[in-house]
């Protein structure tokens, strides 16, 4: 049982046999670049002339623009000639669906049922999940809610 953002990450790391977002963007031709930004801004996905980009921060931690790729690539998937906001810092609590759809793409990519299940029994907590996984507890309470609703 899932959900569209779910079923999206789900099939391309089916298909592709990998989640790695690097390797997917590559193998969906979709162009992978750093810059110098801004520090509150992680990265942002550009649509121009059929060509896709992801844009990551350079100054970013390697988990940060991993994970800021996953979020990308869920916009280059599902939103593909939409180009979005930079995904700032304070973007990992917005309530705009495209971002939370992009959000929802990038946690289920990152953290599939069963690892989630594993680290829901050995850790109390989204914050101490976070803390081994390295993926914010904004993206990991989403996976929660989505989690729960999909069993209710």
């Amino acid at each position: 049982m899932g959900y569209f953002e779910k079923d999206q990450a789900n099939n391309l790391v089916k298909k592709h046999k990998t989640n790695n977002p690097y390797e997917l963007a590559y193998i969906l031709n979709i162009n992978v670049i750093e810059w110098d930004l801004h520090p509150d801004i992680l990265g942002f996905y550009k649509y121009e002339q059929n060509n896709k980009w992801i844009i990551l921060n350079n100054n970013a931690s390697e988990r940060e623009k991993e994970i800021t790729c996953c979020h990308e690539l869920g916009h280059a998937i599902m939103h593909t000639r939409n180009n979005t906001p930079h995904l700032r810092r304070n973007t990992l609590f917005s309530i705009e669906k495209m971002e939370l759809e992009a959000n929802s793409f990038a946690v289920e990519l990152l953290l599939s049922d069963e690892k989630w299940n594993f680290l829901t029994k050995e850790y109390q907590s989204i914050s101490a999940i976070s803390h081994v996984t390295g993926i914010p507890g904004e993206l990991l309470f989403l996976k929660h809610q989505k989690y729960i609703n999909c069993l209710t």
